[in-house]
Parts: structure tokens; C-alpha cells; sequence
């Protein structure tokens, strides 16, 4: 009898000790499993500034295409607006993990400061979208002795240079205004006596409306020289591919949508992306027309792995080096290196900071 009683004792303290061993820690687990999957998400910031060819990212953040392509790939990715030139300040401070920009400030600004960035995806290259406008039927000798209002060492600079040696001019012929892209259409409209501005769309159609605007020289004219990219840290990328995967696969489901116009979402996201560049449908729509988009994603690769890139980039490497922007002591243009999807190397093979690469394009 006392044995029963013993035996029934231990095996109520066991169950008790079960039950309370069981739930507790089932619980603790189950919490410290769900705050290691969230905490282990890796999360990252894309930074975009507003021009025809970069409006689709913001859809794609909009839409919920781009948050769908993190989740596929379990990341997180927020869009940040900023203005063009502060936006490539914050890649370089790595304040952000990747940001559009063209081929230029890609290579003079995070190459020069040593930070090895990925042209992810060539997204288009202007075709008239950045341009010269000038008062009182101006012509492009006539900017001889006259201020012109640009972005000073942006792709604005460098379309100003390619004009002015178009008529056998150079730059030492005028006196550039270093100003802001958000300030520069209404500076520019305020001051009546400002003969000259260098711009980009959706400005350059803005400035256009006015009565006695002339547009005098586009980036039409150097087609392929202006490349708009999504640049992303090279060491970031290779640590998380997935980052490229979401980015390339969400911009080109965009893509499809803005090729379809039959495309259930087209109008919409058309619509939606002229209202965030301040434009209307109409407006917007011109705007592409002056933008070479690479719809779809082998277009874009082909460009990439072509002999046509690399003449423009060599164009764009020697304004850097001649505009002193490609690193303190660099001493000639071949200081930065640019590598291609071929292996092919430009300049210095020893300091690669600019690498095109076309896998992601296809492959997300």
C-alpha cells in the first residue's frame, strides 16, 4: 500500500514537472524562432531621384511589385526619394545600398571615392531627354561669353561640353552656375535675364512651356553616351545576390507592364508614374519617347555585352579625368577600372571600381 502511495505521488510531480517544463518553453522557443527569422532578414535601401527613365521604380514600390520580389527572395527593400546628386552622396556614404544614376556619376563619384559599385541593370539611355534651352532663339555658338545654369559635374556638364566642341567651342568659352535639380527650372523661369540652362525631363518639358524657350541641343545627339542605371554596392551584392534578383525581377515585370498597353495594370502605372514626376499622362508619355527604354531584359544584356558601350564609357571616362574626377592624383583615364561581361577591362585592372554585369538581367 505505502509503495502505491509513493508511486502515485512521483508520477503526479512528473506530470506537474511535464506540464510545466512542456508549455513554457514550447512558447519561449516559438518566440525566440519567430524574432531570429524576422531579425535575420536582411533589409536594404534604394535610393531613387525623379526622371522618366527611374520613374518605373517608383510603381514598382507603388504597386506592391517590388515588395512582392523581396518577400520571394526574403529580403526588405525601401525606396527612398532624394534628389539626384544628394542621392549618389548617400550611396557613396553608404547611407543606402544602391541608387540610380547614370554611367558618368557612377564612375566619377563612388569609383572615384573607391566604393566598387554594379551597373545591376541598364535601364535605358537618353534620347533627348536632357537638353540645352536658351532664350532669345540662342544658338549653341551663341552661348559664347554667356552663365549657364546646370548641375555642375553631372551628365547635364558633360552634354554642355559635347555641344559646345559640336561648333569648336569649349568650356572655357562660358561661365557654368552650379545649381541644384530642385531649384534649377525655377531659378531659371524667375530670371528672365538667365540666357541658358542645362537640364533633364520632366524639367526640361517644364521649361519648354514657356513662351520664347528654344531647345537648342539633346542628349538625341549623342545617343547611347547617357546611360541611366541602377547602381548597387558590388560587396553588398555579392554577400546578398538575392538583392539583385529581387531588383532586377521586380524592374522588369514593370517593364512588361508599361510595353503592354493592353496590359490590365498599363494605364495605371503610367498614370501613377506622371503624377510622381509632376507631369500629366500626355506629358509623361512624350517623356519616353525621348527615353530608349530596354523593355525587355535580353535587349538590355545585349547592349551590355556589345563593343558600343565601351566607346561611350571611353567618351565618358576622358571628360572625367579632364574635369579632374576620377580621384585626387589620378593621372590619366585609365586610373579607374571598368570591366564588361566579355572579361574586357578598361583602365586599371588592379583598381576595377565600375563592373557591368548582365546575369541579373536575365536571371531573377
Amino acid at each position: 500500500m505505502q509503495q502505491i502511495k509513493f508511486f502515485l505521488i512521483a508520477l503526479i510531480f512528473c506530470f506537474i514537472f511535464t506540464q510545466c517544463d512542456n508549455k513554457p518553453k514550447n512558447s519561449e522557443e516559438q518566440t525566440d524562432s519567430t524574432s531570429a527569422e524576422v531579425s535575420e532578414r536582411p533589409s536594404f535601401k534604394v535610393a531613387w531621384s525623379i526622371y522618366a527613365g527611374w520613374m518605373p521604380w517608383d510603381y514598382a514600390a507603388k504597386s506592391g511589385i517590388l515588395k512582392k520580389w523581396a518577400d520571394q527572395h526574403n529580403i526588405d527593400i525601401e525606396l527612398v526619394k532624394m534628389d539626384y546628386i544628394p542621392s549618389i552622396e548617400a550611396y557613396v556614404a553608404q547611407q543606402v545600398d544602391a541608387c540610380t544614376m547614370t554611367n558618368m556619376e557612377a564612375l566619377d563619384m563612388p569609383a572615384a571615392a573607391g566604393i566598387t559599385s554594379t551597373a545591376l541593370i541598364v535601364g535605358d539611355y537618353s534620347n533627348g531627354n536632357d537638353a540645352i534651352l536658351t532664350r532669345e532663339n540662342l544658338d549653341i555658338k551663341g552661348l559664347k561669353g554667356q552663365e549657364i545654369y546646370l548641375v555642375e559635374l553631372s551628365v547635364s556638364h558633360y552634354l554642355l561640353t559635347r555641344a559646345l566642341e559640336s561648333v569648336g567651342l569649349s568650356e572655357s568659352d562660358v561661365t557654368v552656375v552650379n545649381t541644384s535639380d530642385s531649384d534649377i527650372a525655377p531659378a531659371f523661369l524667375a530670371n528672365t535675364d538667365q540666357k541658358a540652362v542645362v537640364t533633364w525631363n520632366p524639367l526640361v518639358m517644364n521649361i519648354e512651356k514657356e513662351e520664347g524657350i528654344s531647345n537648342i541641343y539633346s542628349s538625341a545627339a549623342i545617343p547611347g553616351e547617357v546611360l541611366d542605371l541602377m547602381i548597387v554596392n558590388a560587396a553588398k551584392l555579392k554577400q546578398y545576390p538575392q538583392f539583385g534578383k529581387a531588383l532586377a525581377g521586380a524592374w522588369y515585370e514593370v517593364m512588361s507592364i508599361m510595353q503592354d498597353e493592353q496590359h490590365a495594370q498599363h494605364q495605371e502605372a503610367i498614370a501613377i508614374m506622371a503624377e510622381s514626376a509632376g507631369a500629366t499622362v500626355e506629358d509623361y508619355k512624350a517623356q519616353l519617347a525621348t527615353t530608349a527604354m530596354y523593355y525587355a531584359a535580353n535587349e538590355a544584356k545585349k547592349y551590355t555585352e556589345g563593343t558600343d558601350i565601351k566607346t561611350k564609357m571611353d567618351q565618358v571616362r576622358t571628360f572625367c579625368f579632364d574635369h579632374g574626377l576620377l580621384g585626387e592624383g589620378a593621372s590619366s583615364a585609365d586610373e579607374v577600372g571598368i570591366s564588361y561581361p566579355d572579361g574586357t577591362i578598361q583602365g586599371d585592372e588592379q583598381n576595377i571600381q565600375l563592373i557591368f554585369d548582365s546575369k541579373f538581367m536575365v536571371n531573377n
